[in-house]
Parts: structure tokens; C-alpha cells; sequence
């Protein structure tokens, strides 16, 4: 009897034994599993298109934004202000319809020859800004690249289970 109690003890600890090593094998390939998808989440927070990359860059784009727009204001209180000059200056008004090449009905104008024209000075409305879309690299790439790390892990594990079982 006391054969029997150790043997049955021995089939214990071996059914024990086989038990831990199936798990551990398991385990061992769903660290690859996990590995893809800890890739898949780090480059999707970082460099995907809701990812700080491009929300850095909308930032950026938002401060152009801004800065075009405080120069918009700017030129706007200059335009308002020769605007109202023109409106009630009467002698800005002159001096305005003279570099156009206007006059008076009583006036006289020389022509020098070789002197050209007078230059007009065109208003400037502002700059036309054009958004830019934020570079992200695409869900597709992340995700092969993810595979890939998740299969290069899942090869690396599975060369050491061979050199394992080899060693043994």
C-alpha cells in the first residue's frame, strides 16, 4: 500500500508537472499576442491620427492661425482708419486722387518724358493662409506593424522552446 500511495503521489506531481508546462507554453505565445497589441496601442497613441503627433501639429497650426488672424485685425484698423480718412479728410482725399493721377478741372499737368507713371500702391487685404492637414501614419501600417512584432516574438519564443526541448 504505501508503493501504491507513493506512485499515485508521483502521478500526482507529473500530472502537476505537465500541467505547469502546458501553461507555460501557452504563456509563452501569448506574450506575442500581447506584444502586437502593446505595439498596435503605442504607435496608434503616438503616431496615429488622433495621436499626440498630430495633435502637436493642429497646435502648431493653431498658433499660425492665430497669428494670421491678429494680423488680419491689424490691417483692418489700418484700412478702417485711410477708409475714414478718405471719407471726411477732404485734403487726403486730394492727395490720394493725385497719386491715382487725378486733378482739378482748372489744373495743368507736364508729362516728363522718361519718368514713367507713378507707382500705385495696391491695398493688401492680408495673406491667404491654407490649412494643412496633420501627417499620422495610417491604421493599416500600424497594424502590420504590430503583426510583425507580434510574429517576431512569437519565432523568438518558439526558437527557444526548440533549443529547450533539444537541450534536454
Amino acid at each position: 500500500m504505501i508503493l501504491h500511495g507513493n506512485y499515485s503521489c508521483q502521478c500526482l506531481k507529473n500530472q502537476h508537472k505537465t500541467t505547469v508546462n502546458r501553461t507555460m507554453k501557452i504563456f509563452k505565445y501569448l506574450v506575442a499576442f500581447w506584444t502586437s497589441v502593446a505595439v498596435y496601442a503605442v504607435f496608434t497613441f503616438f503616431y496615429g491620427q488622433g495621436g499626440i503627433s498630430a495633435y502637436n501639429q493642429l497646435l502648431s497650426e493653431r498658433e499660425q492661425q492665430m497669428t494670421n488672424i491678429k494680423d488680419l485685425w491689424a490691417l483692418n484698423e489700418e484700412l478702417e482708419k485711410t477708409k475714414n480718412n478718405l471719407l471726411y479728410d477732404y485734403d487726403t482725399l486730394i492727395v490720394y486722387a493725385r497719386q491715382m493721377g487725378y486733378g482739378h478741372e482748372d489744373e495743368r499737368f507736364v508729362r516728363i518724358v522718361g519718368l514713367g507713371n507713378t507707382i500705385n500702391v495696391p491695398a493688401v487685404a492680408g495673406k491667404v493662409y491654407k490649412l494643412k492637414s496633420p501627417d499620422f501614419i495610417p491604421d493599416k501600417n500600424l497594424k502590420i506593424a504590430a503583426l510583425c512584432a507580434g510574429l517576431l516574438v512569437f519565432a523568438f519564443m518558439f526558437m527557444l522552446e526548440i533549443i529547450e526541448t533539444k537541450t534536454r
